[in-house]
């Protein structure tokens, strides 16, 4: 599958990630390659913003009144649209650093990481059950290794 990523970033803080559009661009592919989706190409919204964006998102969109590191929002079941649109990624700059910090990886290994995230849900993968995490977490962790990032999970558990 080929995705053609839509990129907007509304916050000046995602400077400190100079090559954040080329970095998002290969780990979306490498992603949609290593899933093996059947689609031939897809379309992704990216909104790379900060985190009075994304707590505004979450307080919308799943009642929580507080920031998050990644969202996703699948499209409608039979995406419109040719190519169709899988869906959007928004991400929040303050969350991720400090959460790359906490974590001791570098700040672009831990983008890969919630942009493969993301991009996982828009295309199906959950991780509400045990069984469901542990595949999509042995997916994001192929994913990360073809990259060449770090992979957090012998450290932590994702949230949203």
């Amino acid at each position: 599958m080929t995705v053609s990523l839509d990129i907007s970033i509304p916050s000046p803080l995602w400077r400190g990630l100079p090559r954040a559009r080329a970095i998002a661009r290969e780990t979306i592919a490498a992603a949609a390659l290593e899933s093996g989706r059947a689609e031939p190409e897809a379309v992704v919204s990216l909104c790379l913003a900060d985190d009075a964006a994304l707590r505004a998102l979450n307080a919308r969109w799943r009642g929580i009144d507080k920031p998050t590191n990644v969202l996703s929002f699948p499209a409608a079941s039979g995406a419109f649209g040719d190519p169709p649109v899988l869906g959007d990624i928004a991400l929040a700059y303050e969350t991720l650093a400090r959460e790359a910090e906490d974590l001791r990886v570098p700040l672009a290994d831990r983008y890969c990481h919630l942009l493969t995230h993301g991009f996982l849900h828009l295309i199906g993968y959950d991780h509400e059950t045990d069984a469901e995490a542990e595949r999509m977490e042995a997916l994001e962790t192929r994913i990360l290794k073809r990259l060449g990032a770090a992979v957090p999970y012998a450290r932590e558990a994702i949230g949203g």
